[in-house]
């Protein structure tokens, strides 16, 4: 099961990667710099699309690497452009695919340390379902919405990206 949540929710970050597409097309058309999309943000006190996108990328690397039982690759979060931005996309990706689904046996039973929760564990499940999954789509959601918002056209089928549909 650990196997088959993080290669979702690795798609899921890759999917980003057709709507960051999609925001230079937008820009290009409307002859604005795209880099103004990567500091957009829905209210004042919200974390910007940059950090949106960092943030998805650091909680599929990290449960990767914690329900493995490996340390996680560490992220300067020093992204300005949307390239860095693909690249920090890419890269995350790359390490969340290169680890195999028998790394993941006993995940369950791991116990994951927080940094903003010291002196406390959690078990690989609760970690899996009450930490990496609602946070990774949480900061894809706004990363979407920030899009959407500043007039990007992308779509719900963006954000779920190619599905595997066989003949009925």
């Amino acid at each position: 099961m650990h196997y088959q949540v993080i290669s979702q929710c690795t798609q899921s970050l890759k999917n980003l990667e057709t709507c960051l597409d999609k925001a230079e097309q937008y820009a290009a058309a409307k002859k604005f710099d795209v880099g103004v999309l990567m500091t957009g943000r829905l209210a004042p006190d919200m974390h910007h699309f940059i950090y949106q996108v960092q943030s998805a990328c650091d909680y599929v690397k990290a449960a990767a690497a914690w329900l493995s039982g490996q340390t996680p690759p560490k992220h300067e979060d020093n992204e300005r452009t949307i390239d860095e931005l693909r690249a920090r996309i890419r890269k995350t990706a790359v390490f969340a695919e290169s680890v195999k689904e028998a790394q993941y046996a006993g995940a369950d039973q791991r116990k994951v340390k927080l940094s903003w929760a010291p002196g406390k564990v959690i078990g690989g499940e609760d970690y899996l379902l009450q930490v990496t999954i609602p946070n990774v789509f949480f900061h894809l959601s706004m990363a979407y919405a920030i899009l959407r918002h500043n007039g990007v056209d992308v779509g719900k089928r963006d954000f779920l990206g190619p599905m595997s549909f066989v003949d009925a």
